[in-house]
């Protein structure tokens, strides 16, 4: 493995890891502080609710339990895989670290406590956390990698 490639899985495990402990610490200070359905104002539209999440995203497939610990842990594989191609893509150490934090954040609570903590809520759109968004954020990334890469492709044909 060159000192490039070895360093690109580095950076994706690091940022893994500050997106991991950012989102449990967060996770925990939210339990700590406020009550099961409470709401916060916190800016604007923005609210902290404490809410347990069972589904995937958003609510979105509610009481998956250990199926739910399967699949999360199958699209980590894929996710490493992907990276594993070519890890010195621009931005993918970036994509591939936001996916594997929030999946490893939202496994973590799925193992320790059978549900996933979720405390961002904004008007029209169900509760969510930090692991969330940088799920979200990492899937934006991908997309954005792919679909300039076939641009490229498309003009140099």
């Amino acid at each position: 493995m060159s000192d490039r490639v070895g360093r690109a899985w580095g950076l994706a495990a690091a940022l893994a890891v500050v997106v991991l402990i950012v989102d449990q610490v967060a996770k925990e200070i939210v339990t700590k502080h406020i009550v099961l359905g409470e709401q916060v104002n916190v800016l604007g539209p923005l609210k902290l609710t404490l809410s347990h999440n069972e589904g995937v995203a958003f609510g979105l497939a509610d009481g998956g339990g250990i199926g739910l610990i399967a699949i999360t842990l199958v699209a980590l594989g894929v996710v490493l895989w992907l990276f594993s191609r070519d890890p010195m893509r621009p931005g993918m150490w970036v994509a591939t670290g936001l996916l594997a934090g929030g999946a490893l954040g939202n496994l973590v609570d799925r193992i320790r406590h059978g549900h996933v903590t979720d405390f961002i809520e904004l008007p029209h759109w169900p509760p969510f956390n930090l692991a969330d968004c940088a799920i979200t954020c990492g899937v934006v990334i991908l997309l954005v990698i792919y679909v300039r890469e076939a641009e490229r492709a498309e003009r140099g044909s």
